[in-house]
């Protein structure tokens, strides 16, 4: 007989566990989709136009190119979109790495919307601020990365890539059965790859693992004894919570004339710069290796947050040094 008790456990584990990594996997199995037939039909070219000055810049490939516009539109297409390029050979690590770096303007815009319509209510003006230098930063990150693949890749890397360019034209019906054979095989790797991960993760966040985490790093904050408590106590919201805590805070605070909009965009980018890895680690780890192999995943995410975090740390102290 099913009780009471057993009744919650399940409703719990399907609302905390079950339904979040169906969610993931059929976004997963989206972009996959979406990736596969791209390439199928050898659009990769076509696509990566909207990008060609930066891309020949930069010396990247069509491929990069390609899954920069598809960012705009799907962060998981895109990253399939190389994990898939980079499998097959036809993508070198060093690009990967340098073409995941590269998105981070376009994967900004595709979050833009949402952080702008929960920020503007809470800190109104100082929305604009906030959402200008964190735009900024993102814009640092691929516009240095173009300039560093300059030198890395050099420009034997774009010659060697002409010669896709001439790939044979395929209808839609032979795109759509090389799409769905390629997804068949690489969708079962994926899942035995997912869900330990992802079960494993859960199991630690119900264990209370990054409670505790971030709990520790909220309460070693002394080191940012030049900011006021007030501020403080922000930072260790966006830590310890949620990004929407720290801005309920930061708007409070802003609204009775404790804080001005100068002190309260300053504190948020503190606050972003020291939530994100453990933010990264909780939600960005299990769906990346669902994508590239695990180890790949971990360096990919350790590259990306570290080159965040110096971008935001330069616009900060820009922001600083000019308006503090």
């Amino acid at each position: 007989m099913i009780t009471a008790a057993l009744l919650d456990t399940l409703a719990l584990l399907w609302r905390e566990l079950g339904h979040p990594l169906l969610r993931l996997l059929v976004f997963i199995s989206m972009g996959l989709l979406v990736a596969g037939f791209i390439e199928a039909l050898n659009w990769t070219r076509k696509m990566s136009l909207a990008a060609a000055p930066i891309i020949r810049f930069g010396h990247l490939s069509d491929l990069t190119g390609a899954a920069f516009s598809m960012a705009f539109f799907s962060g998981v297409a895109a990253n399939t979109m190389l994990a898939e390029a980079y499998d097959q050979g036809r993508l070198s690590k060093k690009e990967l790495f340098l073409a995941n770096m590269f998105n981070s303007l376009p994967t900004y815009f595709l979050h833009l919307p949402t952080t702008f319509f929960i920020t503007l209510p809470l800190i109104k003006g100082a929305t604009f601020m906030y959402i200008g230098l964190t735009l900024g930063a993102a814009l640092l990150r691929t516009l240095g990365i173009a300039v560093v693949s300059r030198f890395l890749l050099g420009p034997e890397n774009l010659t060697g890539k002409q010669e896709q360019r001439t790939a044979e034209k395929v209808g839609f019906r032979l795109a759509a059965r090389r799409t769905l054979a390629r997804f068949k095989k690489r969708i079962r790797k994926i899942i035995r790859l997912t869900l330990p991960v992802y079960i494993i993760f859960f199991g630690l966040s119900e264990a209370g693992m990054f409670q505790f985490l971030e709990e520790i790093m909220a309460e070693h904050l002394t080191w940012l004894s030049w900011l006021s408590p007030k501020a403080v106590s922000i930072i260790a919201l966006q830590i310890a919570a949620e990004f929407s805590a720290g801005l309920v805070a930061a708007g409070a605070l802003l609204q009775d004339g404790t804080m001005n909009a100068r002190e309260i965009v300053m504190t948020l980018l503190i606050g972003n710069i020291l939530s994100s890895p453990i933010r990264a680690v909780r939600h960005q780890f299990p769906y990346y290796a669902g994508i590239f192999q695990p180890r790949l995943a971990v360096q990919l995410i350790a590259f990306s947050q570290s080159f965040r975090a110096v971008s935001i740390s330069l616009v900060a102290l820009l922001y600083f040094w000019l308006v503090m």
